[in-house]
């Protein structure tokens, strides 16, 4: 349960990454591809009802829980989780190939312009990437810095303290 939670943790600052990916390079794409992207896309798609400031609401929301939760996925797979950067890829491709337009809620990927898959490509390659640093950094902070040092560790600092000979 803990890792879960310090993947969610990371998976939170991912998004805040992979958000910030998105919002500028969304005005790099041609007028004919500008229009909202997927997180607004598929929460206007499921209808959740509501002024515009709602469905802004709703899009954060829905995509920073679905980081969160992605990064909770991450952080209990084998320790052997490399840099991030095929997970954010696996993710874009499990959700914009696979379940997303399954659920009839998108049209898949490919049916989309290739400037706004590169986007989306791009910014699950940042997601991931901060997600794999910013689980490692929790891990380390949770054990180093917000630890208690274990009775072998206390007695190498003891040692330490008193000096050589001592």
């Amino acid at each position: 349960m803990r890792h879960m939670m310090l993947g969610a943790l990371a998976g939170l600052a991912a998004s805040v990454a992979m958000t910030s990916a998105m919002r500028r390079s969304h005005g790099l794409l041609n007028e004919t591809s500008r229009y909202p992207l997927p997180p607004r896309e598929i929460v206007d798609r499921l209808n959740f009802g509501g002024d515009e400031g709602q469905a802004r609401a709703n899009t954060l929301l829905a995509h920073f829980g679905f980081g969160a939760m992605t990064g909770a996925v991450f952080a209990i797979l084998p320790r052997r989780r490399g840099s991030g950067t095929l997970f954010g890829l696996g993710v874009w491709a499990a959700s914009y190939l696979g379940w997303i337009p399954a659920a009839g809620i998108l049209a898949p990927a490919w049916r989309h312009p290739a400037g706004r898959n590169l986007l989306m490509i791009a910014a699950h390659m940042v997601w991931g990437t901060v997600l794999a640093k910013s689980l490692s950094e929790l891990e380390a902070a949770e054990a180093e810095a917000f630890g208690r040092p274990s009775d072998a560790e206390l007695s190498v600092l003891e040692r330490r303290e008193r000096g050589p000979g001592r």
